[in-house]
Parts: structure tokens; sequence; C-alpha cells
């Protein structure tokens, strides 16, 4: 038979799947943010109201788009001529992106629903791992997007900056923002797919089995046990009064 939820707990497999999905829609928003151009853009104040040209810089290259519909585009060679903030948002974004597809690997091998990935216990190791590679996925997302961030503002208020100069965050930020929530979400999910405390000398590993499987399993023990029990009283019925006649008589010595 199979442990009870207090000997083996892990989350039921819907609420597996929305932690997939949720981490497969991080993955996706954070590799879209990584490429993205437009961390910041260019922002529309003073005498810069009306513009004929909108400037947009990101993590690999900076844009340029003009009223008349012509987009340009110049990457960035150097990486030691960056600020550090913006090499630092280049690294974190890179890991987090490989962390999240480790973890999408990893869950995959841990769905209840699947049939891969070995036993129960195995299944609840998989998915802790991925939980956890989920949620450093999404720190190492957040990060960077609260860093840059928090320089955008302050160049933004900072009075010996010009106003042509001025950018405020883009909407690259807010997908960065809004994948690291659905990574970090997605990572507590299968996080609680921990094991808990065993109770009793079950077996090491349960491999899962579709229910006519299990039932044919059951019956097969039962069966078995059935089995061992006749065997028992037979042998019990088949012994004679003389072997079971214990202790000594007066006609042994006469």
């Amino acid at each position: 038979m199979l442990p009870s939820g207090d000997s083996l707990r892990m989350a039921s497999p819907g609420m597996q799947i929305f932690g997939f999905a949720l981490a497969l829609l991080g993955i996706l928003g954070a590799t879209l943010a990584t490429l993205l151009p437009n961390w910041k853009v260019s922002a529309d104040v003073g005498s810069n109201i009306i513009q004929a040209i909108t400037q947009m810089q990101g993590l690999w290259m900076d844009c340029t788009w003009y009223s008349t519909g012509v987009f340009s585009c110049t990457l960035k060679y150097s990486v030691l001529a960056l600020p550090a903030y913006l090499q630092t948002a280049r690294t974190t974004m890179v890991l987090s992106c490989v962390l999240a597809a480790l973890g999408l690997c990893l869950a995959s091998l841990g769905l209840k629903c699947t049939r891969w990935g070995g036993g129960l216990r195995s299944k609840q190791h998989s998915a802790m791992a991925s939980g956890g590679c989920f949620l450093l996925s999404g720190l190492l997302c957040l990060v960077p997007a609260c860093w840059f961030t928090d320089e955008v503002i302050k160049s933004f208020l900072d009075s010996n900056v010009p106003p042509n100069n001025k950018f405020e965050p883009g909407g690259a930020l807010y997908v960065a923002f809004v994948a690291a929530g659905f990574l970090l979400a997605g990572g507590s999910i299968f996080c609680a797919s921990c094991p808990g405390k065993r109770q009793g000398g079950g077996p090491r590993d349960l491999i899962l089995l579709p229910p006519d499987k299990l039932l044919l399993q059951q019956q097969q023990q039962l069966l078995q046990q059935q089995q061992q029990q006749d065997q028992l009283q037979h042998q019990y019925c088949s012994l004679s009064p003389m072997d079971n006649k214990t202790g000594y008589s007066l006609q042994d010595y006469v």
C-alpha cells in the first residue's frame, strides 16, 4: 500500500503543473527581458516633450527610433567600458536563464503526472532541486532589475544631468520584474514537494504505477500471503499426536 500523505508530503499534480506553467512563463520573460533593448528610454521632460527621436538603451545594444519610422541599433562591443551595474545585469540575467532552463529539465522529471523520473522519492528530490533552481533564478533576475531601476531613477533625479540625457525605466525592466515573480512563485510550489518524515518501515523507493497495474500488484501480494497461510496451516495439521507428546510416562520405565 502507498504511504499516506502525512508520511510522504508532496504537492498535488495540479499544483505542480501550475508551478511548471509559472516557471515556463518566467523563463520566457527572463529571456525576452535579456534581449530587449529598452531597459531605459529617453524621458519626455523640459523642452523635449515632443521629440523627433526616441533613444533606448539595453544590455547589449543602444537603439534610436526616428519619427520617420527608421529604427537603428548599435551593439555595445566593449565590455570594460560599461558601468558596473550594466556588467552585473548582463551576467546575472544570463545565469538566470540558464538556471531556469535547468530547473525546467528537473521539474519535468519531478512531475507526479509523468511516468519517467524514477520512483516517488526520486521525483520528490527532483522537484525539490528544480524548486531551488527556480528560486535562485528568480533572485538573479530580480537583483539586476532592482539595481538598474535604482541607477535610472538616481540619474533622472540628478540635477546635473541635462534634460535631453534623462532616461526612465523601459518596458524590459517591467518584464524582468514579472518574470522574477513567476520564477519565485513556481520555485515555491516545487519546494513544497520536499519529502516529509517517514513513519514506519515502508519501502525505500515506490515506483509510480497506473491504477490497473497497482491493483494487480496488490491482488498478487494478497494471494501470496493467503498461500503462505494455507501452507503453514497444512503443515500444522499434518503433525501426529506422538510428535507433540511432551513429558514422561510410567510405562516407559516398566
